[in-house]
């Protein structure tokens, strides 16, 4: 039987990316093998309820929610993930994947909206990023900054020119929660004219530092 660790499945608004403030069902995964200083969600790292696709496939039914986000932790550092994943395709939600840039995406559902969470600096998690795997991003997928720092912005602005990102997918730049002035990111952006799109957690504005609701 397939079977994935999981924390928690619950429904929320989508905070971040392309669906921000659209009703949606999120399903953590649990465990990941990165430690980023900025990690709002180590409640994930370990522990979590061994769970059969086919249950987990019944709970987001339940929610009546046309979105689904797998997440974590991190979701690719189980390998059964992949097959949630079709499945969720299969049955017509429209998936998306938040991923840390550390797993390898090849094998990922071409249906499903990839959020590939690149490593900047100050994450302290920046030589996990698998770099070369930026030529398995489409169109639809999406490529993250958490930008800690202007030293982080300086080192994202210059990986999105040498990978040419803003023409494979959307790149975007998000201030890390209470590290960065949203209007100094902003400020930033504009003054260098760059072509990403600027984001803010919307979760954390309505209910403040709390992973889930």
């Amino acid at each position: 039987m397939s079977n994935l660790r999981i924390t928690e499945i619950f429904h929320s608004l989508q905070g971040e990316a392309s669906t921000v403030g659209w009703p949606t069902v999120f399903i953590r995964l649990t465990g990941c093998p990165l430690r980023c200083y900025y990690c709002d969600t180590a409640y994930a790292f370990s522990g979590g309820q061994m769970t059969s696709i086919a249950a987990i496939l019944n709970q987001v039914a339940n929610f009546n929610s046309q979105y689904v986000t797998v997440t974590g932790g991190e979701p690719l550092a189980q390998s059964n993930c992949l097959s949630l994943l079709v499945q969720l395709c299969d049955q017509g939600y429209k998936v998306s994947l938040e991923t840390s840039g550390a797993m390898a995406i090849a094998s990922v559902d071409s249906r499903v909206i990839k959020v590939v969470d690149v490593k900047t600096p100050a994450s302290g998690m920046c030589e996990r990023n698998r770099l070369t795997d930026f030529q398995y991003l489409l169109s639809h997928d999406q490529v993250k900054f958490v930008i800690c720092d202007h030293n982080d912005y300086l080192w994202a602005k210059q990986l999105i020119s040498q990978y040419q990102l803003h023409q494979r997918c959307t790149v975007l730049f998000s201030p890390s929660y209470q590290q960065v002035a949203d209007r100094n990111l902003a400020d930033w952006i504009l003054e260098d004219q760059l072509p990403v799109r600027f984001q803010m957690q919307l979760h954390k504005y309505l209910w403040g530092d709390i992973p889930s609701r």
